[in-house]
């Protein structure tokens, strides 16, 4: 008789019980997807996860990674997505899909991009119950997919929300505003948040992190809250 592995007291042991059934059914694994080099001491994204956002501009930031890795994206229920500041974030808008208005299907839309895409972006038109996100759940997890959903969600493996957010220029009320900088500030389940400062791209280009995060995270896959 082989020997069962000890769990890892450091993860959740419910999240451990799932990995193991997926492996002993030949599941797919939890693969790593890439993430900007300013969000990676922050965020791992993996497939078959669910992360939420706060806003446009950090549903696109975790985007990015994998499409600049050469992976498909795309972004569902988003009437006034912006093209421009989807490519200053590195997006590759060749190996972009855009739903603008999912509508009532929205569920059903959301379905069928997670079969082909990696990441999917989706802002819901509506209240979220359990059953809906569960449905996703099991899809992403089939496909080997990750969803980030701009609002709320009933259960996320990290939720990225931006604090203090302030514009540099114009200078002495001539010019224009030349970039943005924000404080990210990553939540987990019931443990603290952790924060970076980081500088959205304006005239000097992609994202970059000007602070380092107070707390280091090494994987949000691990945990969820609810």
């Amino acid at each position: 008789m082989t020997p069962t592995a000890a769990l890892d007291p450091e993860r959740p042991v419910l999240d451990q019980l799932r990995d193991r059934v997926t492996a002993m059914e030949g599941g797919p694994a939890r693969l790593p997807v890439p993430v900007l080099p300013a969000l990676s001491g922050l965020v791992s994204l993996r497939t078959g996860g669910t992360y939420g956002v706060d806003s446009a501009s950090l549903g696109l930031a975790l985007a990015a990674g994998a499409s600049e890795a050469g992976e498909w994206v795309g972004f569902a229920g988003w009437p006034d997505f912006g093209a421009e500041a989807a490519a200053g974030l590195g997006i590759e808008l060749s190996r972009t899909v855009l739903v603008p208005d999912v509508g009532e299907h929205w569920l059903e839309v959301t379905a069928a991009l997670v079969d082909v895409l990696r990441v999917v972006v989706l802002r819901p038109p509506a209240r979220v119950d359990a059953r809906s996100a569960g449905v996703l759940d099991a899809r992403l997890r089939k496909r080997s997919s990750v969803l980030v959903v701009w609002g709320d969600w009933p259960r996320c493996e990290a939720r990225l929300g931006l604090e203090d957010v302030r514009w540099s220029g114009p200078d002495r009320g001539q010019g224009r505003l030349r970039a943005r900088h924000a404080r990210i500030a990553v939540r987990r389940g019931a443990a603290p948040p952790v924060r970076a400062d980081l500088a959205f791209p304006g005239e000097s280009g992609s994202l970059s992190l000007l602070a380092p995060p107070a707390e280091r995270v090494l994987d949000t896959s691990w945990q969820a809250s609810g």
